[in-house]
């Protein structure tokens, strides 16, 4: 009882110092938040605390996209391995009961062999009708005996096939949604990493365009300081809609981080990626957003958009640079436009950094 009430108590102090945590830095109480500060509580996670205390020690407070990246980063993967994990032990125990079966057969087998030659052996040297009739019998018995664990044997293989197909499922499940991101269902930053990283070696390696684009939400503080969070979330699924709708086939979209997109665009020379930017704008700027709660008419979203182009001896990290260098000056240059490597402000702004 004095366990119980200790591990009560211990507990509770945790959530305390998480709420605690959440109201004196004035974020929203959602699970998620609470997740990341109970955690922080134990102190079993020691990179995230390192985290947390790093990000507070510089800007003195966590952004809700240094919240999202953290739980992303240091708890959801944490899950996803953990049922990875529990689905891998599954197909372990699943070929450890096969197994078992099979050397019980193979047992059965080697004894079945044993009988097959024993009756040879007696047959020889049978004397009558009789004795051939007993040994007959016993050998009837022993193929019938075999014929049934054949069949239990056959049926247990089937079935586990069926298991294990069903677990790969699950893990392939899984696996997808490691590399989407929830909130709009596109992908998420590890799997911009992976196919960006793919995409430049297939493009450099056979010679062919490729071209990033790199955007983010104008003014997404604004709609989550005047509307609240589920507001800026909505902004972020209409944005992630406004994607799915309009890029198809072998271009890759994911969400950056934050309110911030990326879309790869293999096989795509700057004058195209230029025609798809805008065409994701217009889009976006198409829509307009409607607060659920209410009904009341919120406006339209708009988007900022860098593009970049891959040149010969690139790297990924230099193409998103460039990118997201064309981003800031069309942030710069008023917003709800696309500026590309050639346009006179991302010369501009260069200039400016360079001076």
């Amino acid at each position: 009882m004095i366990k119980v009430l200790d591990e009560h108590e211990r507990t509770m102090a945790f959530a305390e110092v998480a709420l605690g945590q959440i109201k004196s830095l004035r974020q929203t109480a959602i699970p998620r938040n609470y997740e990341i500060w109970y955690v922080y509580a134990t102190g079993y996670n020691s990179p995230l605390n390192k985290i947390i205390n790093e990000t507070l020690a510089r800007n003195g407070k966590l952004t809700e996209s240094d919240l999202e990246q953290i739980y992303e980063t240091y708890l959801s993967q944490i899950k996803i391995n953990d049922r990875i994990d529990k689905v891998g032990a599954r197909v372990i125990g699943e070929i450890d009961d096969v197994m078992t079966l099979i050397s019980d057969a193979l047992g059965m087998s080697a004894s079945y062999d044993n009988s097959l030659a024993g009756a040879a052996q007696k047959l020889s040297v049978a004397h009558n009708s009789d004795e051939v009739k007993v040994i007959v019998e016993t050998l009837v018995q022993s193929t019938r005996e075999m014929r049934e664990t054949n069949k239990a044997l056959e049926d247990r293989l089937t079935l586990s096939k069926s298991q294990i197909s069903n677990l790969q499922q699950s893990l392939e499940a899984i696996r997808a949604e490691s590399l989407t991101d929830p909130l709009t269902g596109l992908g998420n930053r590890k799997y911009f990493d992976r196919s960006i990283e793919a995409a430049v070696q297939t493009a450099l390696a056979n010679g062919e365009p490729l071209s990033l684009l790199m955007f983010d939400i104008d003014h997404f503080k604004s709609f989550n300081d005047s509307y609240g969070h589920l507001t800026g979330d909505q902004v972020l699924r209409l944005v992630g809609m406004s994607l799915k709708q309009t890029i198809k086939g072998q271009d890759i979209t994911a969400r950056y981080g934050g309110e911030e997109f990326a879309v790869v665009l293999p096989n795509t020379a700057l004058r195209q990626a230029l025609t798809v930017a805008d065409h994701i704008r217009r889009a976006v700027m198409a829509k307009e957003l409607k607060k659920k709660s209410t009904g009341e008419i919120l406006g339209r979203v708009t988007i900022s958009v860098g593009v970049s182009m891959l040149k010969p001896g690139d790297d990924t990290d230099s193409l998103i640079e460039r990118a997201d260098a064309c981003l800031y000056a069309a942030k710069r240059n008023g917003r709800n436009r696309v500026i590309c490597e050639v346009d006179p402000e991302y010369a501009a702004e260069n200039h400016s950094e360079v001076a």
